[in-house]
C-alpha cells in the first residue's frame, strides 16, 4: 500500500501492521481502561503490580477509583509510574498549581479519590524527576516486570514525550533510549497548547522529562487508545507504515502484546 491517507476503511483494517480494534465511543474506552487496571491488579493477587500511567487519556481514573473503592481492592502492593512531566526552562518540574501539572492531575483525578485504607503509599506513586533518570530506569528494571502500559498518542506519534528525534540516531538506538529531559517539539506545543490552554503558546512549556522507549516497551501488555479527531492521520501512519523513529508509536508493531484501540468515528473517516 502506498497511500496511507487515501485508502478506504476496509483497506486500512486489512493492512494494519498491529492488532487494531474499534470501539464505539471514547466513554466506553475509559470504562475499559479502568477494567483492565482492576483486572491486572486482581490477577496478580498478593504479587506486585506495576502500571505505567498517562495523563492523556485521564477519563479512566475516576472510574478506576470508584471501582477500587467499591471492590475494596487494595493498591498497597501497586507501583504506578507516570510517563512524563512538563519542565521549566531550567529543567525543574513546573509548579504543582500549574494547570498543566501531571503530578497535580494524578492527585486530583485518581489518588485523592481512593479510600485511605486502600491507597498505596506516596513513594509508590512514581513520577520521573530531572536528575534522577538513571535512578528511575534502574528502579523499573529492578521491579523485574512492568505489567501494563495504557496511553494515547501525540500528533506526531510520540508516546509519553518520546518526540521524533532531531539528533542523528538509528531506529534501533531510539527504541532503546532511556528516561531523559528533552525539548518538546513544535507540533506538540501547538497541538497541546491549543487544546489545553486555549492557544496561549507563549507560556506553554518547551521542556519535559519522559520515560524512555525502552521502559515503555518493556510493559508486558500495551494498549494505545485514539479518539481525538486530530489523531486520525497519525493513527494511519503508525499502523500502516513501517516502524520508524519519526512516528514512535509505530514501535508497537513489534511488541508481543500491543493493541491499538480506536473509536468508530476515527476508523470510519476517509479523505
Amino acid at each position: 500500500m502506498t497511500d496511507i491517507y487515501h485508502c478506504s476503511k476496509e483497506e486500512f483494517l486489512k493492512n494494519v501492521r498491529m492488532p487494531t480494534r474499534i470501539m464505539e465511543t471514547e466513554t466506553a474506552m475509559y470504562e475499559e481502561m479502568a477494567d483492565i487496571m482492576v483486572d491486572t491488579i486482581r490477577n496478580n493477587g498478593d504479587g506486585q503490580t506495576v502500571i505505567i500511567c498517562p495523563v492523556g487519556p485521564i477519563g479512566q481514573y475516576q472510574i478506576f477509583a470508584e471501582k477500587v473503592n467499591k471492590l475494596r481492592l487494595s493498591l498497597k502492593n501497586c507501583r504506578f509510574i507516570n510517563m512524563d512531566e512538563y519542565l521549566t526552562g531550567e529543567d525543574k518540574p513546573i509548579a504543582y498549581d500549574d494547570p498543566l501539572s501531571f503530578h497535580a492531575t494524578m492527585d486530583r483525578m485518581l489518588y485523592s479519590r481512593i479510600d485511605d485504607e486502600l491507597i498505596m503509599p506516596e513513594n509508590q506513586r512514581i513520577f520521573p524527576e530531572p536528575g534522577k533518570a538513571k535512578e528511575l530506569d534502574d528502579m523499573i528494571a529492578g521491579f523485574g516486570k512492568v505489567d501494563l502500559c495504557l496511553t494515547g498518542v501525540g500528533i506526531n506519534g510520540h508516546i509519553a514525550f518520546n518526540e521524533p528525534p532531531c539528533e542523528d540516531i538509528t531506529d534501533e538506538e531510539f527504541g532503546s533510549i532511556g528516561t531523559r529531559c528533552l525539548d518538546i517539539s513544535k507540533e506538540t506545543i501547538v497541538n497541546n497548547g491549543a487544546n489545553k490552554i486555549r492557544g496561549a503558546l507563549d507560556i506553554f512549556p518547551r521542556r519535559c522529562i519522559s520515560l524512555g522507549m525502552k521502559q515503555l516497551l518493556s510493559a508486558k501488555k500495551f494498549k494505545v487508545y485514539l479518539y481525538c479527531p486530530w489523531q486520525w492521520g497519525i493513527m494511519r501512519k503508525i499502523s500502516l507504515s513501517p516502524v520508524t523513529r519519526t512516528a514512535p508509536a509505530s514501535y508497537l508493531q513489534d511488541h508481543p502484546d500491543a493493541e491499538m484501540v480506536v473509536t468508530a468515528a476515527l476508523a470510519d473517516f476517509t479523505l
